[in-house]
C-alpha cells in the first residue's frame, strides 16, 4: 500500500486507541533500516510509523552534506515509492525538533507540505515533533500553538512533549530527576493552550519517568499512573474521555507490564530506536567475525568478493532488525491489526 494519507493516519490512530493498542515507531537513518522496519511491519501484519530525528534526516542527505530537510525529503520520496510493495500502511514522522532547530527541520517541512496539499498533493510527512521540553512550558505552548495552525492548515498532526525525558538523543539532554514526571496541572494548560482536537489534532508525549539509551529492564523506574492522572484531570474538565493521543518515549529498558499499562492509559504511538539499531548491526559483527578472511584482504589474499558484498551483511542486518520490529508490534499489541 502506499504512504498512509492524512484520513488512512487518522483512522489508524483512531483504531489504536479504540483497541488499546500502540504503533512502533520506528527511527531510521538508511534505505535499508527503512526497508527492515517496512518488511517488520509486514511480518506483523501491522501497520505502523517510520521517522527520521534530526541526525538522521542529516545522514539520509550524505555525511558531508548534513541537511536535515534534503535528506528528510529524500527519505520521504524513497519510503513513498518502495512502501508501495508492502501490505500495511505507514505514516511518516519527524522526531524530536527542539527550538533551535525549528528553521532548519520542521518549518521548511512544513511549509513545503503546505505547498504541495495547495496543489492537490498529500503532504511529505503525517505528523512532526516539536520537542519543547528544554524550555519552559508557556514559551513551550506558544510555539506549539503556532505550529498546530500550520499543521491542521497542511493535514498533518503535530505531535508535542509536555514534561522532559531523560538521558540523550541527538545532542539533547535531558538529565535525571523529577521533573522527568508531568503533572496533571501541566496537561491541563497543554489543553487550554491547544485544544482537545478542535484546533487540529496533535500527539502528546506526556513524561512518566522515560529516559533515552541504553538500559536494562528494571533500571528505569516508570510510573505510568501518571498518564492515568493526566488523561483524567482533562477529561474531567472538558468532558471528553481519554482526551490525549499519548507517545511513549525512552522505552528502551521498559518493563512488558509498564508498556501494556501506558498503552492501556492511551498511548498510541511508542517510539523505538535503541532496540532497532543493535538488532541491525548485531547481524553485521556476526558476519565480519565469522567471515573475517573473505572480507578482508588478508595476508596478500583477494578476500572473498561475496562476503565483503554490502548486500551480503545488509541482508543479514535487515531481518534482524526486521524481526525485532515485528516483536515490538507483538508488545504493543499492534500485530495483526492492520486496517
Amino acid at each position: 500500500m502506499p504512504v498512509a494519507t492524512p484520513e488512512v493516519y487518522a483512522a489508524m490512530l483512531d483504531k489504536a486507541k479504540g483497541e488499546s493498542f500502540a504503533y512502533p515507531a520506528i527511527n531510521v537513518s538508511s534505505s535499508q533500516t527503512l526497508n527492515a522496519a517496512l518488511a517488520g511491519f509486514a511480518e506483523a501484519e501491522s501497520d505502523g510509523i517510520i521517522q527520521v530525528s534530526t541526525g538522521g534526516a542529516e545522514y539520509f542527505s550524505g555525511p558531508t552534506v548534513k541537511n536535515m530537510v534534503s535528506g528528510s525529503l529524500a527519505f520521504a520520496a524513497f519510503a513513498e515509492e518502495v512502501a508501495k510493495k508492502y501490505p500495511v500502511n505507514v505514516a511518516l514522522h519527524t522526531d524530536h525538533c527542539p527550538k533551535d532547530k525549528l528553521d532548519g527541520f520542521v518549518r521548511p517541512l512544513i511549509a513545503a507540505s503546505a505547498e504541495r496539499v495547495k496543489g492537490g498533493g498529500l503532504p511529505y510527512f503525517q505528523s512532526h515533533m516539536w520537542d519543547g521540553s528544554a524550555i519552559p512550558l508557556e514559551e513551550n505552548l506558544e510555539i506549539a500553538q503556532e505550529l498546530l495552525a500550520q499543521c491542521a492548515a497542511a493535514n498533518i498532526i503535530l505531535e508535542v512533549e509536555i514534561g522532559v525525558v531523560g538521558g540523550e538523543e541527538d545532542g539533547v539532554e535531558g538529565g535525571m530527576g523529577e521533573h522527568l514526571y508531568t503533572t496533571p496541572d501541566d496537561a491541563l494548560a497543554a489543553a487550554a493552550a491547544l485544544g482537545v482536537g478542535e484546533k487540529g489534532r496533535y500527539l502528546t508525549a506526556l513524561t512518566f519517568g522515560n529516559v533515552h539509551g541504553v538500559y536494562k529492564p528494571g533500571n528505569v523506574t516508570l510510573r505510568p499512573e501518571i498518564l492515568k492522572a493526566a488523561q483524567e484531570a482533562v477529561a474531567a474538565k472538558y468532558g471528553k474521555a481519554s482526551p490525549f493521543d499519548l507517545v511513549f518515549h525512552g522505552g528502551s529498558g521498559s518493563l512488558p507490564e509498564e508498556i501494556s499499562a501506558a498503552v492501556d492509559y492511551g498511548v498510541v504511538k511508542m517510539n523505538v530506536d535503541t532496540d532497532t539499531q543493535y538488532a541491525f548491526t548485531r547481524p553485521v559483527a556476526g558476519h565480519m567475525f565469522v567471515n573475517y578472511e573473505g572480507v578482508l584482504k588478508v595476508d596478500g589474499e583477494v578476500g572473498n568478493k561475496k562476503q565483503y558484498d554490502p548486500r551480503a551483511w545488509g541482508k543479514a542486518a535487515e531481518a534482524g532488525m526486521a524481526a525485532r520490529v515485528a516483536e515490538a508490534c507483538t508488545a504493543l499489541r499492534s500485530a495483526g491489526t492492520k486496517l
